[in-house]
């Protein structure tokens, strides 16, 4: 225990210290974090709001595949970009393998799913109660997303926040397209793993602290948003 008590110090110390190799870590990883956030964010808010307005064959599928990869195992994730990716892959002229742009990959193939399926649920609840309102205005489909997504926006936020948590919890798939590279592609999550395994526990401790940090803070964001917009709906 004392042992423990030392290590946590340590931990402690090296975070109000700022260490470079823990603060180096903690950048890379969110920016590889906020970057698949980004893009899935980009990707998946209209995608989600197209499938709630509009309806054609194959659309139910469609829908039960994106709610089904809401919960896609992430060495599946990563094995995906990784045969993607290889040499011998489709995309392996890239050479975005044991890169960071391979990770942020990985993290929007999980993410997309997650944000894409709950964009869907929130527009067509909305579309359902504002749907004669906008079609008096003389709004097409397409025209109606962008005024559903505004509507929807404190909801949406907290799911990116989701998505965001997904992403940066992420352990799998990052390690297996980056392949933990010291001062390339170590994030805070692959660096835990490889430092415990090593017995360096007061850095594998300050990453995970600083990992809870950044996990509190993207659920009270949450929370913060949900109470938001539950004042603002009444």
């Amino acid at each position: 225990m004392p042992q423990h008590d030392s290590a946590f110090a340590t931990a402690l110390a090296l975070i109000l210290d700022l260490d470079p190799t823990l603060l180096g870590i903690v950048v890379l990883s969110l920016q590889v974090s906020l970057t698949a956030v980004l893009i899935a964010a980009l990707l998946g808010l209209p995608l989600g709001a197209a499938l709630a307005l509009w309806r054609f064959p194959g659309r139910g599928v469609l829908v039960v595949a994106l709610n089904a990869l809401m919960g896609l195992p992430p060495v599946v994730a990563g094995l995906t970009v990784y045969l993607l990716l290889s040499r011998a892959g489709p995309l392996g002229e890239l050479g975005l393998l044991f890169t960071p742009g391979a990770m942020v990959v990985a993290q929007v193939l999980l993410v997309l799913p997650i944000i894409a399926a709950l964009t869907r649920q929130q527009v067509e609840e909305l579309h359902l109660e504002y749907r004669e309102q906008l079609r008096s205005l003389g709004l097409s489909r397409a025209h109606m997303i962008p005024t559903l997504l505004w509507d929807a926006r404190l909801g949406l936020m907290t799911v990116v926040l989701a998505g965001f948590g997904r992403a940066s919890a992420e352990v799998g798939a990052v390690m297996i397209v980056g392949g933990n590279i010291d001062g390339v592609t170590r994030v805070m999550t692959t660096a835990i793993v490889l430092e415990t395994s090593k017995g360096n526990l007061p850095l594998a401790l300050g990453l995970g602290i600083v990992l809870l940090g950044l996990v509190a803070l993207v659920n009270a964001a949450a929370h913060l948003v949900g109470e938001t917009a539950r004042r603002r709906l009444g």
